[in-house]
């Protein structure tokens, strides 16, 4: 029998459940997947406690990596025995075997282990639209870049290492710092003692960065904009300490015709052809040693409430992954 988390109210890691349930067969463009690894991720804790609402009850994940056990009808490019990972289809990672759309899932190539592909699909399609697509960095730029040491911040650190682009990163402790300067970030900023505007100003000659990547929220809003030179863009791509609040819209006027932008890697990734061109990307990144995600925290499925608890809580750094 499969087993899954599931939700029937909103609230904290105690109402994950661990609970039985029936996969049954593929239906038309569908196919089910025992799952082998699954990774745990901001948008998990917002979607449980109701920041993002959910109709319920409802299981719980997007990313995992797994096996294909059985396709349904007009499947094409995927059969039994394949390795495949998905982070952009329906919710329900949380659970040893499920039904995917075969159009929401990337075919793994020889080089990507099934841990490694659950602890980046989400994080490393991520960084790749925030940096390719919303702002496509050239190399050469100065960024700034928040939660640095978060599984998608490490990422973020080698990818612009990769681009030749100076990575400014904040971090909430020295060892933080350290572990993001490891991965490739040139400048760190340990906000809890640091004033991060001033400390952007300072690296950066008063200059300011083009662009401020957030995924933090209300505790670094509006001072991501104040790190932005004139017409320079603020990208709010996530709200782990509370939503960014109402704004006037003038703000960005007399900040210096500034750019705000709330993408979704859900939006970028909408169709198989541009989610297979993204993870494509990814691959060969981490294939030729350029990106190194690992999996720095394990759980088994059924304690996936203690991973939520320690995610929210600022205990991790890198990527967590739930084993079935």
């Amino acid at each position: 029998m499969a087993h899954a988390i599931r939700i029937h109210k909103t609230g904290g890691p105690e109402v994950l459940t661990w609970e039985s349930v029936d996969v049954g067969a593929p239906g038309k463009g569908e196919v089910r997947v025992r799952q082998t690894a699954i990774g745990v991720n901001f948008i998990d804790t917002y979607q449980r406690s109701g920041h993002y609402p959910l109709t319920l009850p409802s299981g719980l994940g997007t990313e995992a990596a797994g096996v294909v056990e059985a396709v349904g009808p007009g499947v094409d490019g995927l059969r039994p025995g394949d390795r495949v990972a998905s982070c952009t289809g329906p919710l329900g990672a949380y659970s040893t075997e499920r039904i995917v759309p075969a159009d929401r899932l990337v075919k793994l190539p020889e080089g990507i282990e099934d841990r490694t592909a659950a602890a980046m699909m989400l994080k490393g399609l991520t960084v790749q639209y925030l940096l390719r697509q919303t702002f496509p960095l050239k190399g050469a730029e100065t960024i700034l870049f928040h939660a640095a040491a978060g599984g998608v911040g490490l990422i973020a650190c080698q990818w612009a290492r990769a681009l030749g682009v100076t990575m400014i990163g904040t971090v909430s402790s020295d060892a933080k710092a350290e572990l993001a300067r490891q991965h490739g970030c040139a400048h760190t900023i340990v906000y809890t003692r640091e004033n991060f505007v001033d400390r952007v100003k300072e690296i950066t000659g008063g200059k300011g960065v083009p662009v401020v990547y957030d995924s933090v929220g209300k505790d670094t809003f509006p001072g991501s904009l104040d790190c932005l030179s004139p017409r320079g863009t603020f990208v709010s791509f996530g709200s782990s300490s509370g939503a960014v609040p109402p704004f006037n819209i003038m703000l960005l006027s007399q900040k210096g015709s500034l750019y705000a932008t709330r993408p979704t890697l859900f939006t970028y990734a909408s169709s198989h052809d541009k989610l297979n061109a993204m993870a494509s990307e990814l691959f060969a990144l981490v294939k030729a040693g350029k990106i190194k995600p690992d999996a720095r925290q394990t759980f088994a499925l059924k304690d996936a409430a203690d991973a939520h608890r320690s995610l929210e809580s600022r205990r991790t750094t890198g990527a967590t992954l739930l084993l079935p």
